[in-house]
């Protein structure tokens, strides 16, 4: 799903959880989508959640630091594309042409 850059991801946190199945499977997020609403929905669904809660947090639930320190995969993975910079510029008006570029950026991270 595509948002507009100032806006917050969690918005779109379960919208996108409800196209995969996450039952058996642990959920990996950083403090950011630290939420109750989020956390509750991947129990109710079978999921186990690996968040960790935002600084100054009264309750800390439990978190596999190592199951948790492979998002680096992903933050590696949006840091090439970054790289490009019409990607991390977001010079395109259009959502599709945007997504088109991500796709052909995409396309060459994984060729290389």
């Amino acid at each position: 799903m595509l948002s507009e850059g100032q806006r917050n991801d969690i918005n779109f946190a379960i919208p996108v959880l409800e196209h995969i199945n996450i039952e058996e499977s642990s959920v990996l997020a950083d403090r950011g989508y630290d939420s109750q609403k989020l956390i509750d929905y991947i129990y109710e669904n079978g999921g186990e959640s690996t968040i960790l809660s935002k600084k100054g947090a009264k309750f800390e639930p439990r978190c596999d630091w190592w199951l948790y320190k492979e998002r680096h995969l992903v933050k590696k993975y949006f840091l090439k594309l970054k790289g490009f910079r019409r990607i991390a510029t977001r010079y395109d008006k259009l959502a599709f042409t945007y997504m088109g570029f991500v796709s052909l950026a995409s396309s060459l991270i994984w060729i290389k």
